[in-house]
């Protein structure tokens, strides 16, 4: 596990607006994404993952500009996601300021993407993303989804993840489907389950209510946790979700608001 354990609000962006919704449904507007995270990097978030969940050819070239004014107002890693194809997408966002690359759907459809990736810009750029559901039909109990969890894979995450790894992925962001917008705490068996097989840092995402949810969430092999709706609501803020971590004996870096 990392030392310092981060703290990342993420930006569910579709045609330039930030939007949030239930398991990946009904989404509705929550704002617009430079001031969000603006407002998160005064916060003293450690870092932003914006997710593109329309990720279609028209709304490729708003994704570019939201990095890009993003990047020269926010000094925190960013990590963008949704729709990356190519090598070329990926040099692209790193162009207008994404640090780090979350590949999922496409990754699936060809493993190949993941080696060149991290063959031609390192393990440090590349993030598996990993939508996540239990699922009887494997062998771990969990399946990894594909359109927002609507579209069930017949991979098993935990092998998924592994093979990621192999391959050059240097972190994972794993979602639980099933806890994404309930607001009821993390999967924490999924997290548990993906720190055992995994040798890069992992990300917890999906589920977070409450401040308290946070902590747990660690506590099961985290490196880092992962939200969206309760800060974007204004519910809970960085800050009072690293008050509640260091309560609980969790090294974060420190907020200077």
């Amino acid at each position: 596990m990392s030392l310092v354990c981060r703290v990342i609000p993420c930006l569910d962006v579709a045609a330039g607006r930030v939007v949030k919704g239930v398991n990946f449904e009904n989404l509705r507007d929550m704002g617009d994404p430079v001031e969000l995270a603006r407002e998160y990097f005064r916060q003293g978030a450690d870092e932003l993952t914006f997710l593109d969940v329309t990720a279609t050819v028209d709304d490729r070239a708003t994704t570019y500009e939201v990095v890009q004014r993003t990047a020269e107002e926010v000094f925190i890693p960013l990590t963008v996601g949704g729709g990356v194809r190519s090598v070329e997408d990926v040099a692209r966002l790193l162009s207008v300021g994404a640090d780090k690359i979350g590949v999922n759907s496409a990754a699936i459809k060809r493993p190949d993407l993941l080696d060149e990736i991290a063959d031609r810009f390192g393990a440090q750029v590349l993030v598996l993303s990993l939508d996540v559901k239990r699922s009887p039909a494997t062998e771990s109990g969990f399946v990894v989804t594909t359109h927002g969890g609507r579209t069930e894979t017949t991979l098993d995450a935990l092998a998924w993840a592994r093979e990621a790894i192999e391959r050059g992925a240097g972190e994972l962001l794993v979602n639980s489907i099933d806890a994404d917008g309930t607001k009821q705490g993390f999967d924490l068996e999924l997290t548990a389950l993906m720190r055992e097989i995994s040798s890069v840092p992992v990300i917890a995402s999906g589920g977070a209510g409450k401040a308290e949810d946070f902590g747990p969430a660690i506590e099961a092999g985290a490196d880092a946790v992962l939200a969206a709706s309760v800060f974007h609501s204004g519910q809970l803020t960085v800050g009072d979700v690293k008050a509640a971590m260091i309560a609980d004996g969790i090294d974060v870096r420190e907020v200077h608001v």
